[in-house]
């Protein structure tokens, strides 16, 4: 499978790193939140150092962001882009999750700043799509950026090793982009979100 693939080359590219920022497109929703998360995850059990990059003043999932800042783990892991950029060096990777477009993500000097890039997004490659990236995951067919960071978590990381705070996060963007698995959904995608169940996540809490 194609997520096998993507997943080691990422897991690659994220060992390789001096630290990892993630960011999604701007007005950011669960699902480019959620997706974040999954790409944190990897970095929490590779034992490298992770942010999201995210303007909590613009962003739908504030919700979401509030509550895996009371989650030890995740206390510390939001930066504000301008910090985002002061901090990145010649190791550091940047993925951007739920868009290809560089006029769309969170933060364009930071993009603009990374030399290591590395895309996953579940919508159609755009005329002005990130050029140069080390890794293009981009799946047109998948429901969320969620369920494709839930298919690479899936070949990566024990499902005992994720933390409950994580699942919610990458169910609440499945959930969020199929308007509650009623539209874009394929067998994939409940496939994902019993995984997701499985790890822990509470529907009713995601809800």
């Amino acid at each position: 499978r194609l997520s096998r693939v993507m997943a080691n080359t990422l897991q690659t590219l994220i060992k390789d790193s001096s630290k990892v920022y993630v960011m999604g497109h701007r007005y950011s929703d669960l699902d480019a939140v959620g997706a974040a998360i999954g790409v944190c995850c990897i970095c929490r059990l590779s034992g490298v150092k992770y942010h999201v990059i995210v303007d909590e003043n613009t962003s739908a999932a504030k919700p979401l962001i509030d509550k895996l800042k009371a989650v030890p783990e995740y206390r510390n892991a939001f930066a504000s882009p301008q910090d985002a950029v002061i901090h990145a060096d010649g190791k550091t990777l940047l993925v951007v999750v739920d868009t290809n477009r560089p006029e769309q993500v969170e933060e364009q000097d930071l993009l603009d700043a990374c030399n290591r890039v590395a895309v996953i997004d579940h919508h159609r490659v755009a005329a002005t799509y990130i050029h140069n990236a080390a890794l293009g995951f981009i799946e047109p067919y998948a429901s969320s950026a969620c369920e494709l960071l839930t298919e690479i978590i899936q070949e990566l990381v024990d499902i005992n090793s994720i933390l409950k705070c994580e699942a919610e996060a990458l169910l609440s963007g499945i959930l969020l982009d199929t308007k509650n698995f009623t539209i874009r959904t394929g067998e994939r995608t409940f496939d994902a979100g019993a995984y997701l169940r499985r790890a822990g996540a509470d529907t009713a809490e995601v809800k």
